[in-house]
């Protein structure tokens, strides 16, 4: 890991060139550590948001973009499931003492990919609106069948939705994702876990969560569902609840 200023984005260098873009702020106690849904990036709302909370109450705080994300280097039809988790256990791996990952979105998946491969790691999770096996169970079903079909034959279909730009779907990151579906089969997670969902979701419904519930193993669970929240969580109130939800498992 590079030596930079805190307030610097750092760099950890992947085996194969490729960079994985980060920022810290210094302070104590396990490492919180940010993990941004599809398509988003270190420097939105509730990743600033915990940012300036770590900042206030001196937390250890790190947030990073996924391979081919925001300022991280990677090619994005080369994106997959495997290749996301496999740099948040290489960014954990990087850093010292316990975390606590908060996992947004996609990032929610990946984060309890991260706890699974490193439960010796965890001091808490926190979930905010996660879509675990999204890939198998939310998006795929909903695309347009034409877009379906295009991705069987070509191999990748191009999509332009608002919020998330232009970009494209490949084959190739739904069929690698089946190797990391958590629902299928039990979830043993020896940490904490609070989970935060709103009511009015319309992309991961609020009821996505109840397989999660029956499928986990071992840990104590929290869930938050929160009246009038999208999925973006992000209005002051709402935002308050995920510094919260933070801060209890830092005690």
């Amino acid at each position: 890991m590079q030596k930079e200023r805190m307030t610097d984005t750092q760099h950890l260098i992947r085996p194969d060139g490729e960079t994985l873009a980060f920022k810290r702020v210094a302070g104590d106690g396990a490492t919180v550590v940010w993990i941004g849904g599809f398509r988003s990036d270190m420097e939105g709302t509730k990743a600033l948001a915990l940012d300036a909370a770590a900042r206030q109450g001196g937390w250890n705080y790190v947030r990073y973009d996924h391979f081919a994300h925001g300022v991280s280097s990677g090619d994005w039809r080369q994106a997959t499931i495997g290749r996301w988790r496999q740099d948040a256990i290489a960014l954990i791996d990087a850093l010292n003492g316990p975390v606590i990952p908060v996992g947004s979105s996609m990032g929610g998946w990946i984060a309890l990919l991260l706890a699974l491969a490193r439960p010796e790691r965890m001091a808490g999770l926190v979930l905010v609106n996660p879509a675990q096996d999204f890939t198998q169970r939310l998006m795929w079903p909903t695309l347009p069948d034409h877009v379906r079909q295009t991705i069987l034959r070509d191999g990748e279909a191009l999509m332009v939705e608002e919020g998330l730009g232009e970009y494209v779907l490949t084959r190739a990151m739904f069929d690698e994702a089946r190797d990391w579906l958590l629902l299928d089969g039990p979830v043993r997670l020896q940490t904490p876990l609070h989970i935060l969902h709103g009511a009015a979701d319309d992309v991961v419904p609020w009821r996505h969560q109840l397989a999660l519930l029956e499928r986990l193993e071992g840990a104590d669970v929290t869930l938050e569902r929160i009246e009038g929240g999208d999925h973006r969580l992000s209005d002051p109130a709402q935002l308050s609840r995920l510094v919260e939800a933070v801060e209890r498992l830092r005690r």
